[in-house]
């Protein structure tokens, strides 16, 4: 397939792939499969189809009856030589056809593109076709935009039918022994003409004539020689239409390509390009070059030397004096660039997709760097995709550069220790760095006049807060890099424009903004977002951006969404609501600590109020007490002799209330315990310690009603003795105390220790003084006293 050809097919398919991307039937490719016929099990969604490389004859009426979205169509490189006039009668949205290399026969009779008015690109070239005379059906083609034909005798009047047809690119594919008459191009209206050689053939004259005076862009393709017939052509005319002149797929020698570029620039032609060229015998010396052109323009793509012994350094010396405004080569595997010998008038440099290495434009003499000081016009230098790696020797290598605004260092492998002073020329505005592995110390190392810094891609971690102070800087791209917060505006006092997208932000400090008193444009976007307290700021911050209020955020909502927790991943910002209480640890505390305060409070007053806490005390005894009756183990030896429950011993001023309220609640039916003391029991005659020994003794417990008259009873105390020593000999309960009064063990004389002694280790019952609570104070003492007694003898009791 010629470069003609595959460059419409490539752009074709490019544009069917955008437009077929939600139809996975859309896409069809039937080429080499030795077809003699156009398939009939097309699907109907189908846009682009490609039946090329087979030995398809003919195509019929009702071949694409069933494809009706059908918008390209290549059937190239097939054994075409007829087609029915109503073969694309069911394809009205038709925009792309190739017939090429077919053997159609006449041009005038292709009927069938009455029904093609759609057409933006027709491609016939490479048929049979022996005159160029257009037919009637070409004047319906009112949408063309590209035709490619090519026949062996071009005459006057081939083009009248598409005189009315407003066309970009016409391309000529020249036949062997091609017959043209002059003139024959002035019915076309094309802006661009593309003329596509067979190998080794010659142009003709009178058509480069009339290319020169008819279209404003030529392109010659596939020449291999006749560049001495051009460059006399060129010299010999003194008025060319053309401004841009284009050389692709060419094999040409140095003396011929140095010849013709310097006729070139002594002509009227502004641009002149050369793409795909093999280029022979180069030089070991320098070439001359014109001084003076009006040229303004020259650029060379994907050049290739097949000579293997020459001087690069002629060959980048012819180049970079060439006297044009605007200097690029590209895809070109050179490691240097020179100097130009004197001041160069070139503006925009762009070196592109090199192998340009950080000596670029310098030259050492004497074991000492020179840089390069006659470039000082450029305004423009672009280095993108080339081996630079040092940006600090970069800024020393265009220091001299004095004009110089716009640079493009991206996609190469530079990097900046940080430890040595960056030279920049003062007047860059715009600096691209993206795509290298710079880290944050770049901002120590960028020119201060900076306004635009695209440093997307790349490792910065971290804007650090000593820099470089940036005046003018508006715009910071800084996309795909590892931050992990927003950085601070003190070094960018007039930010406008922050981009951040693709980072490692996980919640942005929205405060960090207020450095940034200018900002009006923020893009955060596909960030992995943790969705937690500590981004409510920012979601705030992008719901205000909705009302036009404050700073734009881009793509908001729809590329914002949370990472973690897993339960909200992928769900965008917006829709998650974070309850401030959760997050307000304040708010919070009071929230949970008022209410408890209140209860707290309330339950203490309440149980004050109520004496909660004695009753609970007192049914903590009685529990206590029921369970150590129940849990004792007695033994019928223990009780020999045992004939009460208690001896109650009691001060004198205290008897009306043991003999009222004591014992009516202890003895008889109510309590049902029988009670010793002094009053009833004592044996006249006995001693009153005899009596006392004696009461102890018979008594399973003894009981003390403790009050102030208690303390100053001597006989009180004397039971208490006789008392604590029996509680020695028997469990460590026998000893019952009852508070009559309060009884601080601070108001107790010194000398009565073993009272002290008693009260601090035993648990008393204190007499309430309010009725209700009596109850409950005789249930725990009788549960306190309780314990089951053998029967004592009638006459015993009876004294």
């Amino acid at each position: 397939m010629r470069p003609v050809t595959a460059a419409l097919w490539a752009a074709a398919m490019l544009v069917g792939f955008q437009l077929s991307a939600s139809f996975p039937d859309s896409i069809v490719d039937r080429s080499s499969q030795n077809l003699s016929l156009v398939p009939r099990d097309l699907p109907q969604t189908v846009e682009f189809l490609d039946i090329s490389c087979n030995h398809i004859q003919q195509l019929y009426h009702g071949d694409f009856k069933n494809t009706t979205l059908l918008r390209f169509l290549n059937i190239s490189w097939n054994s075409l030589e007829e087609i029915d006039s109503e073969t694309f009668l069911d394809t009205p949205l038709l925009e792309d056809l190739d017939l090429s290399h077919n053997r159609l026969k006449n041009l005038s009779g292709q009927r069938y593109l009455f029904h093609t008015e759609n057409l933006l690109a027709l491609n016939l070239s490479c048929n049979k076709f022996l005159t160029m005379t257009l037919g009637g059906e070409f004047s319906s083609l009112v949408k063309l935009e590209k035709l490619a034909l090519g026949a062996k005798n071009i005459s006057t009047g081939d083009f009248k039918n598409i005189a009315q047809v407003k066309l970009r690119t016409l391309t000529l594919s020249m036949e062997d022994e091609l017959v043209y008459e002059a003139g024959s191009l002035k019915d076309v209206h094309a802006q661009r003409l593309q003329i596509a050689f067979t190998r080794n053939q010659i142009i003709d004259h009178d058509l480069f004539a009339d290319a020169l005076s008819l279209f404003v862009e030529v392109e010659l393709m596939n020449l291999t020689g006749g560049y001495k017939d051009l460059s006399e052509q060129l010299r010999e005319r003194a008025k060319i239409h053309t401004s841009h002149l284009d050389l692709s797929n060419i094999t040409i020698d140095w003396p011929d390509l140095t010849h013709f570029v310097n006729v070139v620039l002594c002509t009227s032609l502004t641009s002149l390009s050369a793409s795909d060229v093999a280029l022979n015998k180069l030089p070991y010396i320098d070439t001359n070059v014109t001084k003076t052109c009006k040229m303004q323009s020259f650029s060379a793509r994907r050049v290739v030397v097949k000579t293997f012994f020459f001087s690069q350094e002629a060959v980048y010396n012819f180049f970079i004096n060439l006297p044009v405004e605007s200097f690029a080569i590209f895809e070109t595997p050179m490691i240097h660039m020179t100097c130009p010998r004197s001041q160069s008038p070139i503006l925009q440099l762009d070196f592109s997709f090199c192998a340009l290495s950080d000596s670029i434009f310098s030259r050492v003499e004497a074991q000492k760097t020179v840089e390069c000081e006659t470039l000082d016009n450029v305004r423009k230098l672009i280095l993108v995709g080339n081996n630079l790696k040092s940006l600090h020797m970069l800024s020393e290598r265009v220091q001299h550069m004095k004009s110089l605004q716009h640079l493009d260092l991206s996609l190469n492998s530079l990097v900046y220790d940080g430890l040595e002073e960056c030279v920049w020329p003062p007047n860059i505005t715009n600096m691209i760095l993206s795509s290298n592995g710079l880290t944050g110390s770049v901002f120590k190392c960028l020119p201060i006049g900076t306004e635009t810094l695209d440093l997307q891609n790349n490792q910065v971690s971290v804007v650090p807060s000593s820099i470089l102070k940036l005046e003018n800087l508006s715009s910071l791209n800084l996309n795909a890099n590892r931050l992990r917060d927003l950085p601070v505006c003190n070094g960018f006092p007039v930010l406008i424009e922050l981009q951040l997208k693709s980072n490692s932000l996980h919640a942005p400090s929205v405060n960090k903004l207020e450095s940034c008193p200018n900002l009006k444009t923020l893009d955060v976007s596909y960030n992995p977002f943790i969705c937690t307290c500590a981004l409510r700021s920012f979601i705030s911050l992008g719901i205000k951006s909705e009302k036009s209020n404050g700073i734009e955020l881009l793509n908001w909502p729809t590329d914002y969404s949370c990472s973690y927790p897993e339960a909200d991943r992928n769900s965008t910002l917006k829709n998650i609501w974070i309850l401030e209480i959760t997050c307000n640890a304040g708010l919070l505390a009071a929230i949970i600590l008022c209410p408890t305060v209140i209860v707290i409070t309330a339950v203490v007053t309440l149980c004050h109020q109520l004496d909660v806490l004695w009753y609970i005390s007192m049914i903590l005894q009685w529990t206590r007490a029921k369970r150590r009756a129940r849990m004792r183990q007695v033994r019928p030896e223990d009780l020999v002799g045992i004939e009460f429950h208690a001896f109650v011993s009691y001060s004198q001023h205290d008897a009306d209330w043991v003999h009222n309220s004591l014992l009516s609640n202890l003895e008889g039916p109510t309590g049902g315990l029988r009670i010793c003391h002094h009053e009833k029991n004592f044996v006249p005659g006995k001693t009153i310690i005899e009596n006392i020994i004696t009461c102890v003794e018979k008594s399973r417990r003894s009981m003390f009603v403790l009050s102030a008259h208690f303390v100053k009873s001597e006989w009180c105390h004397y039971e208490l003795y006789f008392a604590s020593h029996q509680h020695l000999s028997r469990d460590s309960d026998s000893i019952v105390l009852v508070l009559l009064e309060p009884l601080p063990l601070y108001l107790i004389p010194s000398k009565y220790y073993q009272l002290k002694s008693i009260m601090g280790r035993h648990t008393y019952l204190e007499y309430p003084q309010d009725r209700a609570k009596h109850r409950f104070f005789w249930a725990n003492l009788r549960a306190a006293l309780q314990a089951d007694l053998p029967n004592a003898p009638a006459a015993e009791l009876e004294e």
